[in-house]
């Protein structure tokens, strides 16, 4: 629940080339204008030892700041608290090993134009991560959980949020799942699990409220789908995805 204060960035590059880096620092500042906060400086380091001339790696963080008592940490959540999600506009940024593994990673393959998809598999990889905080901070008040789908997809990162004892209980079917997702796991082969714990699977966000609050949050949040509820823990499972229970490698 914290406000964004300002941001700040390191770029390693293997050799300075003035229009990249114009265009690195370009969408580092329209970012920070979304979500409201200063970007304030950074560093460059050229190292074409450890570098290729056409290589770079981009690291950022952001400070923010939130009063003690409105920390949203989930210790709050409760039986039959709706969950909801909003949706994602891609990968976002975890999960690119295994879709380079399944789809291929050479610029032919990436060049290949893909119907379902609507654009080229590298057009479709390289979607921008969508930024939530100018929708979701007038909606902070409503929530008692906010999961990031990160790496661990929705398994790993709703499980953080839950006190022990308790699981959601989600159906896919209540959320587009983008076909780039549904590429990955045709061409791969990839197990269900596998696919939930990776990607986000069509959710940027996981958002969870008490139910008097939900048609509240869903009107201030249009694009946020109620996707499940929060039930009590059968065995080991954290998510119940369609009917089938998983279990986080983060559980605790």
């Amino acid at each position: 629940g914290a406000q964004p204060l300002f941001f700040l960035d390191y770029v390693g590059i293997g050799k300075v080339v003035g229009d990249r880096l114009e265009a690195v620092v370009q969408g580092l500042s329209q970012a920070c204008r979304e979500a409201g906060c200063a970007l304030i400086g950074g560093e460059i380091g050229e190292m074409p030892s450890v570098y290729t001339a056409d290589d770079y790696d981009l690291v950022g963080f952001i400070v923010g700041v939130v009063e003690k008592s409105k920390i949203i940490m989930g210790k709050d959540i409760a039986v039959g608290d709706v969950v909801l999600g909003l949706p994602s506009s891609g990968l976002h940024t975890n999960g690119y090993t295994l879709a380079r593994r399944v789809l291929g990673e050479t610029r032919e393959e990436l060049e290949v134009y893909y119907p379902s998809l609507g654009r080229t598999l590298g057009e479709a990889l390289l979607e921008p991560h969508r930024s939530y905080y100018r929708e979701l901070k007038p909606a902070l008040p409503l929530l008692k959980g906010i999961a990031h789908i990160t790496g661990g997809g929705i398994i790993g990162n709703v499980s953080r949020i839950l006190p022990r004892g308790l699981a959601v209980q989600v159906e896919s079917a209540r959320w587009t799942v983008p076909p780039i997702f549904e590429l990955i796991q045709r061409r791969g082969n990839v197990e269900p699990r596998e696919m939930y714990r990776v990607f986000n699977m069509g959710l940027g966000m996981v958002l969870v409220c008490a139910p008097d609050k939900a048609g509240r949050l869903s009107k201030q949040l249009p694009e946020a789908r109620i996707i499940g509820e929060v039930v009590r823990q059968k065995g080991i499972a954290r998510a119940i995805i369609d009917g089938k229970g998983y279990r986080s490698d983060k559980v605790r």
